[in-house]
């Protein structure tokens, strides 16, 4: 399986930990295992994360971020095996490396960064938006839409598809809202399908209602927790 087909997207990663973290603690309850005994090597997902966002990610400003993470979370990692000594207060001036270089890069290529968030304009007809403790704006204007993920944990993620259109059949967005909240307008000729599930959260529909004729068809699917997902015109 190439890159190309496969795509290790936070979800995926945030899904294979929760998995992990539920097979460890089993065990634990059942005597065989001491969680923390694995649990404390943590970072190696931080370093694969990055790693993935470097190889998987078309722009400079994103490999950036990647790089980041992955040699924060190599670093971190050898800490817990005590091969080095890391304090994470030793390496924070290497978030302003990472945050210069995507402003001069963002320049260069005329596209507007925000501090505490980023501003895109977007035609690829997938697309992949992670918000954590700030916000992300996407604006989407692919003729051939097929949907893609948004993630915000802490923070907020707006994607504007109005401009877009669906071809054929259907797209399909997976999205989750952790104590945060994903507001997405869609043109008023897609049909909205919800089959999100909200956990102490909502998912709210506020399209115009469309008829089973309707041959553009949006399906929402993911994740509430103490947050919220809107969709509107």
């Amino acid at each position: 399986m190439t890159t190309k087909n496969f795509r290790m997207s936070f979800q995926l990663i945030f899904g294979f930990i929760i998995i992990a973290l539920g097979v460890l603690y089993t065990l634990q309850n059942l005597g065989i295992l001491y969680a923390r005994d694995y649990t404390r090597y943590w970072p190696i997902l931080l370093a694969l994360y990055g790693v993935s966002r470097i190889v998987q990610c078309d722009t400079v400003p994103q490999k950036v971020w990647g790089g980041f993470w992955a040699f924060v979370g190599t670093v971190w990692f050898l800490d817990r095996l005590e091969v080095v000594y890391f304090d994470f207060i030793d390496l924070w001036p290497l978030i302003l490396v990472a945050l210069g270089l995507s402003l001069i890069w963002g320049t260069s290529r005329r596209r507007g960064v925000m501090l505490g968030g980023s501003t895109v304009d977007d035609s690829s007809s997938v697309i992949n938006a992670f918000a954590l403790l700030g916000g992300f704006k996407r604006s989407n204007d692919a003729q051939d839409f097929r949907g893609g993920e948004a993630t915000a944990i802490m923070g907020g993620c707006e994607l504007d598809l109005r401009r877009a259109s669906i071809k054929e059949g259907e797209a399909v967005l997976n999205l989750v809202a952790i104590m945060g909240g994903v507001e997405i307008r869609v043109p008023e000729d897609w049909k909205v399908v919800m089959e999100g599930v909200p956990i102490l959260g909502g998912f709210e529909d506020k399209t115009r209602p469309l008829g089973p004729e309707a041959t553009k068809r949006l399906v929402v699917r993911g994740y509430a927790v103490m947050g919220g997902v809107e969709i509107k015109n």
